[in-house]
């Protein structure tokens, strides 16, 4: 897996059966870009990936939002929702962090357990 780039991509969310959920994903893994995140944005279309990273914030955002806590295999570790200015718990597992819009990852299936993947676009 590696460290990743700052860039886009998707987050792909195994389903029931064959089914795939494709999610379009911004990668933030420079520090510059991980501190900040969603940070200014009224919303997103799809989801952050911060990496590495441990534990978020959401201090000064204007919107509530779903975080997901990965382990280093890509494993959902803990789900939580998050409205502005909340510090959130450091996971001790946790290599890297998902970032969306409030309700909308249950939607696409991501809960603790799943193991999602990433897939990168080439620039």
């Amino acid at each position: 897996m590696g460290r990743w780039r700052d860039g886009r991509g998707k987050l792909v969310v195994p389903g029931e059966g064959e089914a795939v959920v494709r999610v379009p994903l911004e990668i933030a893994a420079s520090y510059r870009a991980r501190t900040k995140g969603l940070l200014g944005r009224d919303s997103i279309d799809g989801a952050m990936l911060l990496s590495p990273a441990g534990s978020v914030h959401t201090f000064r955002m204007r919107m509530p939002i779903d975080v997901a806590y990965l382990d280093r295999r890509l494993k959902v570790i803990a789900v939580r929702t998050m409205r502005p200015g909340r510090l959130g718990l450091p996971r001790v597992w946790a290599r890297h962090v998902l970032e969306a819009e409030a309700g909308v990852m249950a939607g696409w299936g991501v809960r603790m357990g799943v193991r999602v993947d990433i897939e990168v676009e080439e620039r």
